[in-house]
This record gives structure tokens, C-alpha cells and sequence, in this order.
């Protein structure tokens, strides 16, 4: 991703926190030469300074059999706005986009069921934890051959991150002046995803 120097952000911490927080994430790989692209939540751990992604794919998606070969890229995209030059204090601007997203690349092992079953199933109770833990003991209390049937449908997967970039565009190029400017008005915008924006840059 391009990043200029004004908008990098390395704090780890706060990338974790922000690939939390924007957990359903497009992952993307190389299939048989192009790109591939799928949508899908993520769950977000630290161990031992290791960023790990975990989730899961259907079994019927060609994506998966590029995992254990080369990096794919997990792009977690945030809150954007639009930005116009009527904001700014100099006559001679253009439009511009604000917004924030962090990408982590790594190579994805997949997890099998018929290899792995415990580790599928930790996978999926990860996961459950993740997003509605209280969906367990609903699961657990499925028939055994329907939990089955459906961990037979997906291929899990785990990737280390090796790579994590953060690009926080938050009109850090414009004066103090104009960045004062910019967030008051996003704050008070109509729109969420604006306001989360302006919140970002008064942050």
C-alpha cells in the first residue's frame, strides 16, 4: 500500500485494536495468476508478539488451495469521508478522501478437518467467542452429524502476520488551521462513517 511518511502508522497496538474493532476484512490471494478476493471475518490475536488472523473459508471456494504457498493480504478497511477543498484556507486545493486501513499480509495454513479436528474445532469456538459466545452452548447442543456435516464444508485457516501497514489519511499534510477546520465539520456531518472521521482527527 502507499503510504507517504505523514500518514504511517506503526503502533502495532493500535492497528490490533483497529483490525478488531473492523474485523470483517476482504482476504486476498493469488489464484491460479490473478487475484482472488473473499469477504469474511477475521478473528484478531497477539502470542508472544505473533499477530495471528484466523478464519474459515467454504470448502467450495478456490481460494483456499493457494493458502500454504505464498503471502495473501488482509485488507481491513475503517471509516472514510469526503473532504472539500471548501474547507481548506487556500483557494488553490482539490478534493481529497479521508480515511484509515490497515493491511496485514502473511501465508495462510489451512486447517482440515480430517486432519486437524481439534484444531478445527478451537478454530470455530474461537471464533464463536469472538462474535456471539453465547451461540456455544447452541452449537453443542447440535446433532453431532449436522456439526460434522457443516465443519466439512469449510477449510479454516490461520495466518501469521509478516508484514502489517497502517495508513491513517487524516489531513495530517494540511496546516493545523485547516485540520481544526476539517474535523469540526466531519464531526457535525450527517454521515457515521464522516463523524468516526472526525472523531479519529480530534483524536
Amino acid at each position: 500500500m502507499y503510504i507517504p511518511k505523514a500518514y504511517r502508522n506503526d503502533d502495532a497496538a493500535q492497528l490490533v485494536g483497529f483490525m478488531r474493532e473492523h474485523s470483517f476484512a476482504t482476504l486476498v490471494s493469488i489464484v491460479e495468476g490473478a487475484p482472488f478476493a473473499s469477504h469474511i471475518p477475521l478473528v484478531v490475536t497477539v502470542d508472544d508478539q505473533a499477530i495471528r488472523l484466523t478464519g474459515h473459508l467454504a470448502k467450495a471456494n478456490p481460494q483456499w488451495h493457494a493458502f500454504g504457498e505464498a503471502e495473501s493480504l488482509a485488507i481491513f478497511s475503517g471509516p472514510h469521508a469526503y473532504v472539500s477543498p471548501a474547507l481548506y484556507t487556500q483557494h488553490e486545493s482539490v478534493p481529497t478522501w479521508n480515511y484509515i486501513a490497515v493491511h496485514a499480509y502473511g501465508v495462510p495454513v489451512p486447517i482440515m478437518l480430517d486432519d486437524q479436528p481439534e484444531r478445527t474445532e478451537a478454530m470455530l469456538a474461537t471464533m464463536i467467542a469472538t462474535y456471539e459466545q453465547a451461540y456455544q452452548q447452541q452449537w453443542d447442543e447440535l446433532p453431532a452429524k449436522y456439526r460434522s456435516g457443516m465443519m466439512q464444508g469449510i477449510v479454516g485457516f490461520e495466518l501469521v502476520v509478516s508484514r502489517l501497514e497502517g495508513k491513517y489519511k487524516l489531513s495530517q499534510n494540511r496546516s493545523a488551521l485547516d485540520q481544526h477546520t476539517v474535523a469540526a465539520a466531519l464531526h457535525e456531518h450527517g454521515d457515521a462513517a464522516a463523524r468516526e472521521i472526525g472523531a479519529a482527527m480530534e483524536g
